[in-house]
């Protein structure tokens, strides 16, 4: 499972954010590794240089092999916590995609 970082011209991801975000995702979808074949991460802030409550913006789109991508979005006060909030998204809108899938 690769896993991609993107951002707007407002934020950057430094190795100090990076590695433990990269480690988050990666423990928390790790059930999903074998169906996933890149998580992209897309992060920004959408007051700039404002302060802001809830205006770290963190939109992951996971690429499921054979099937369309699906993505999520979550805001929050800083990008770890908005990036986290993405991945429980996330976490349950594959439990109830592949859940379907393996009821048929």
């Amino acid at each position: 499972m690769k896993i991609q970082f993107n951002t707007d011209n407002n934020v950057e991801v430094r190795e100090g954010l990076r590695a433990p975000l990269i480690s988050l995702i990666s423990e928390e979808l790790g059930r999903f590794s074998h169906q996933i074949t890149r998580v992209e991460v897309h992060l920004s802030d959408e007051n700039g240089d404002k302060q802001g409550s809830n205006d770290k913006r963190c939109m992951i789109e996971a690429r499921l092999a054979g099937m369309k991508p699906i993505a999520v979005i979550n805001h929050a006060n800083t990008h770890e916590k908005a990036v986290g909030g993405a991945v429980d998204k996330l976490k349950n809108s594959l439990d109830s995609i592949l859940g379907r899938l393996r009821n048929r």
